[in-house]
């Protein structure tokens, strides 16, 4: 890209969205700002503009409905000037999984998941062409962490982290970098979708702090940031110990020991 790429960014109207889009504006970037509420996209893109100098378009959209969020991916297949892609907008619902109505979880599994997956797959094909861009991806620490209790949210987010892996391999030697950013508690109103008083939590990370340090990662072009994590060998750790049982999985036979009865 010979000139600085737009960043389209959703869920973009509150938190981490948001902070992204000032980040980005602080860059130079023009921004596409993609949430429901348009009220406060409105709001911060008047802010962004005076303080930037940015352009900023709005594009209002609820990404659980199949027609608003096939606006959006139009706009990433078609827009030559976006460059990278922050995959935002995300939500968790409260309760155990057999509380959980299946119309909720399949709301939250649309946007957390599909939406993701859709949005990537609108602007990837454009940058591997171009032999450049990034995609952002934000996941979470749970996806890492089944003994959080957050069952279905756990389960997209390590759907995220392994969409973002995948891409990132099949990707990046095109060009394209492909970041996961994975959040650990942090100071948004996702928690007022689950019931919980952020306030009352402890270890809260400032939404500020989080997207600044996942930026940390993009510029050092990490595939995976988790701003929360004080020692990265725990993190390079886990993969060699993943990466150590590969070869293992194309054996013909079951193993030993699952060929004797005990």
């Amino acid at each position: 890209m010979t000139t600085i790429p737009s960043v389209l960014v959703t869920g973009a109207s509150t938190g981490i969205g948001a902070a992204y889009a000032e980040r980005f504006a602080r860059r130079g970037h023009d921004l596409v700002l993609v949430a429901r509420d348009i009220a406060r996209m409105e709001a911060l893109a008047a802010r962004l503009r005076q303080e930037n100098g940015v352009a900023i378009d709005i594009i209002q959209a609820d990404l659980t409905k199949a027609d608003e969020l096939a606006t959006v991916e139009t706009r990433l297949r078609d827009d030559a000037r976006i460059g990278i892609l922050v995959n935002n907008a995300g939500t968790a619902i409260g309760g155990s999984f057999i509380e959980q109505g299946t119309d909720d979880v399949a709301r939250l599994v649309a946007l957390n998941t599909t939406a993701v997956l859709r949005l990537a797959s609108a602007i990837a094909p454009r940058l591997a062409k171009a032999g450049e861009g990034a995609i952002v991806n934000i996941g979470s620490v749970v996806g890492l962490a089944p003994e959080f209790g957050m069952t279905v949210y756990g389960a997209t987010k390590a759907f995220v982290l392994f969409l973002s892996q995948g891409l990132s391999l099949e990707l990046g030697p095109k060009g394209v970098y492909v970041q996961a950013v994975l959040p650990a508690t942090t100071r948004t109103e996702i928690w007022d979708h689950v019931g919980a008083d952020v306030n009352a939590l402890s270890n809260v990370m400032e939404v500020g702090d989080l997207v600044d340090a996942a930026l940390v990662g993009f510029d050092r072009r990490e595939a995976v940031t988790i701003p929360p994590l004080p020692d990265a060998g725990q993190w390079d750790a886990f993969q060699a110990a993943r990466q150590a049982m590969l070869p293992n999985y194309r054996n013909e036979l079951p193993a030993e020991r699952y060929r004797t009865s005990a």
